[in-house]
Parts: C-alpha cells; sequence; structure tokens
C-alpha cells in the first residue's frame, strides 16, 4: 500500500511511526510533516487543506491510502471532495465526510445531535449576537463556573470556565464579537460538570467499531494542573479509574447511539471518533467530541496497539472492520511533552536541540521540530513527546522524565507531574 498521511505534529508522527511497521505499508509520505516523521517516509510540501493539490499527488504517486491526521481538513470536507472525484473515489480515505465532521466542527451541533439522542451531557444554551440580552440572561440565572464554547474550530483556545458572572458576561459579548473570529459566530454556554475526564477513542468502518486503548491527557501548562490550557502536556494509558463497568456505559450510552445517530444522518464515517469523557459520580458524561485521534493521547495509544494499524485501516476502508481482532499491549505507557518557554504563549523558535543520543528507553516523537542545515531545531510550542513503557504508568512517567532531562534546547520546559492525581 502506498500512503499519503495528511498533518505534521506529535500526533502524525505517532501514525508514521506505527504504519511504518506494517509490512502492508509499501511506501508512507507525510504532508507536510516534521523532522521526526522523515525518519518513516516522505514529507511533502503540500498542505492538507489544499484539497486539489493533495488530489494531484494521489494521482501522481498511485496512494491506495489518504490519512487525515488534523480536524480541519475533515471539518472542510476532504471525505466528500475524493468520493466525489472520479479518479479519486476509490482511494481509501481515513476520516468522516463533512456532515460526520460537525461533530466536532460545531459545537452546538454536537449538543443537539447529544440531546435527540439522549446521550449524557451537560445542560446547555446557544447563542448569537442577535439573542445576545437572552445569554446574559442565561448566566444571570446559571450556577457557577460556567464554561463558554465557541461553536467552531478555534486551535483549542474557544473553551473559557470562569468563575465570575461578570467575567463570563464580558467574555460572551467578546466571543460574540469576533474574539475567536467565525468560531465564534456562535457560543455555547453549559453548565460545568466537576468530575475527572478521560479520552476514548473508537476506530469505525460506519457499521461497526473497536475501541482502542483509553488514555487521560493533561492540557493546562502548569503543575497540578494549572495555569493556560495547552495543546496537551502529557498523557498515560490505561487510565486505573475506568474499569469494565464505566467502559460498558461508555459503549451502550455513548458509543452505539453516537453511530447509530451518524448512520440516521447519512453521514459517511470511516475513521476515528475521539471521545472526551468525564466520571462524574461513577457515570461518564461527553465534554465533546472530537473528529480524529487526539494529541498528545496519540502517543500514549498508538505504542499499546499491538495489531496492525495499516491493516486496520484497510478494513475500515473496505467495511470489513468487524472480521479485524484488536490486540493491545498489557503494559502502561506515558508521554512527556518538551515544549518552548513561554508557550503557550509566545515562544522562540529556532533553538537546537541536543541530547537525543542520550534518550534510553523511551521513543522520541516530534512535533513542533525541523532540519536546519544539518541541525534539529525547534519549529513549535510543543516540540518532542517522550514516551515509555512500563508495568505500571508510574514507572513509564519516571522513564520519560529521566530523557526529559537528557535532552537539551534554550528555554525547555515539561512538567514532572503527569498521572499526579491518580
Amino acid at each position: 500500500m502506498n500512503i499519503l498521511l495528511l498533518g505534521g505534529g506529535g500526533r502524525e508522527h505517532a501514525f508514521a511511526w506505527k504504519m511504518s511497521q506494517s509490512p502492508l505499508c509499501k511506501a508512507l509520505f507525510i504532508a507536510p510533516g516534521n523532522a521526526g516523521t522523515a525518519q518513516h517516509g516522505t514529507n511533502v510540501a503540500l498542505s492538507p487543506n489544499d484539497f486539489e493539490a493533495v488530489g494531484t499527488f494521489v494521482q501522481e504517486n498511485e496512494i491506495n491510502i489518504v490519512v487525515v491526521g488534523p480536524e480541519e481538513p475533515l471539518v472542510r470536507g476532504i471525505y466528500d471532495y475524493f468520493k466525489a472525484d472520479e479518479a479519486l473515489k476509490q482511494v481509501r480515505i481515513i476520516g468522516p465526510s463533512a456532515q460526520g465532521a460537525k461533530l466536532e466542527g460545531s459545537k452546538a451541533f454536537a449538543k443537539a445531535f447529544m440531546q435527540q439522542r439522549d446521550i449524557p451531557t451537560a445542560a446547555y444554551g446557544e447563542f448569537t449576537p442577535d439573542n445576545l440580552e437572552d445569554g446574559l440572561a442565561y448566566i444571570d440565572n446559571h450556577a457557577l463556573p460556567i464554561v463558554l464554547k465557541a461553536d467552531g474550530l478555534a486551535a483549542g483556545k474557544g473553551v473559557l470556565i470562569l468563575h465570575d458572572r461578570e467575567e463570563a458576561k464580558a467574555e460572551l459579548k467578546a466571543m460574540l464579537g469576533g474574539k475567536f473570529g467565525a468560531a465564534s459566530e456562535r457560543v455555547v454556554i453549559e453548565e460545568f460538570l466537576d468530575g475527572i475526564e478521560f479520552s476514548v477513542f473508537v476506530l469505525t468502518d460506519g457499521k461497526s467499531y473497536k475501541i482502542l486503548p483509553i488514555a487521560k491527557d493533561y492540557k493546562r501548562i502548569g503543575e497540578g494542573d494549572t495555569g493556560l490550557n495547552t495543546g496537551g502536556m502529557g498523557a498515560i494509558s490505561p487510565v486505573p479509574f475506568v474499569d469494565d463497568t464505566l467502559l460498558k456505559k461508555v459503549e451502550n450510552w455513548i458509543v452505539s447511539p453516537t453511530l447509530t445517530g451518524l448512520q440516521e444522518l447519512e453521514a459517511p464515517y470511516e475513521g476515528f471518533i475521539f471521545l472526551g469523557l468525564i466520571k462524574v459520580g461513577d457515570d461518564p458524561y461527553v465534554i465533546e467530541y472530537n473528529c480524529r485521534m487526539g494529541d498528545p493521547e496519540t502517543e500514549v495509544v498508538f505504542p499499546r496497539l499491538k495489531s496492525d494499524l495499516v491493516d486496520l485501516l484497510i478494513a475500515v476502508g473496505d467495511g470489513t472492520l468487524d472480521s479485524k481482532k484488536l490486540e493491545i499491549e498489557e503494559q502502561s505507557a506515558a508521554t512527556v511533552f518538551l515544549v518552548s518557554g513561554g508557550y503557550p504563549g509566545a515562544y522562540q523558535k529556532g533553538k537546537a536541540i541536543t541530547g537525543l543520543d542520550q534518550v534510553a528507553g523511551s521513543l522520541v516523537l516530534h512535533a513542533g521540530t525541523k532540519t536546519e542545515e544539518g541541525i534539529l531545531k525547534t519549529n513549535g510550542g510543543r516540540v518532542l513527546a517522550l514516551t515509555s513503557l512500563a508495568d505500571n504508568f508510574k514507572e513509564a512517567v519516571s522513564c520519560s522524565l529521566a530523557n526529559a532531562e537528557r535532552v537539551q534546547f534554550d528555554q525547555k520546559y515539561f512538567r514532572t507531574d503527569i498521572g499526579f492525581d491518580l
């Protein structure tokens, strides 16, 4: 199989690392990729959002499978673009249709989708500039803290948890006034759920599904989960509190009705569904859907996947996923992210990275890196993920932290407490 992987972050390096191990992978191209993905295939200077250029590359290189890493091309309809083109429609494209991707592309759509199907989620209201006064009244009558979410894609920055009503009102006005551009032309306000979060990843061909290893990520920049939200500072898998009873509730209350709902909408879905969940008491609630694998969770999910990922993706494209058996590594995985100083605020790029040759016992997955004149340099806020396997997550975290000390670049920062709350 000739495979094209779209994206260029840590998630995509994990994909490239895993797929390149398959005997079914003849050639792997990554667009645009990073310094790490280049170890497993050929990086290509293509934008994942330039569908015409992607389609031309697919034809010229006889690509059999296109794996879409990030959400934006999915929400924009790359699946539909391929299926509507005579020369491309036979190519297996891993990802949902634009209609299916609305689960991530529109918070309001997702909330209505769940409400109509009794999928457990927080109570909510949705507001536009036309009913701003109703939104302000909603805040006045709502318990604190309160959650404001930009309806559309806002690069992970469109969710605010507020503990003061006047601040919440000001933020609602700012969001509806264009704070996040078109993403916040509509705002969802929902109740705050108090519990502990975890991530469930479903691979589906639209009919049958497989649940991948369960993970838990840590989003905030500071120790003890304090400070600003980031793209993710680390993750662990499996999650100790997710037992068979809780997982069965997730399947029966959330996964099954989600797939049934997509079928009712006639929304083709051949790819990954991320369920951002929170355990409240003994029950799971949906915080959000994503229409692709999460990051940094992919960096701990794929190292625990013993099955051939390419074989599974072929089955997704062929509609035969139910015939496949999923094999999971029993060991625990943990990843620790090294980030640029100042992130998630302003930070500098182009810092030389050293010490990778000193890493022992951890898989190094690149996120924001580039090679310039033979020197590996930082090229983003989140730079490298160090993933380790061990008999338990604490040992895995310790291994990753030891290697985090060995890798060096100017103003390097990482959290030392991944898994602290478990």
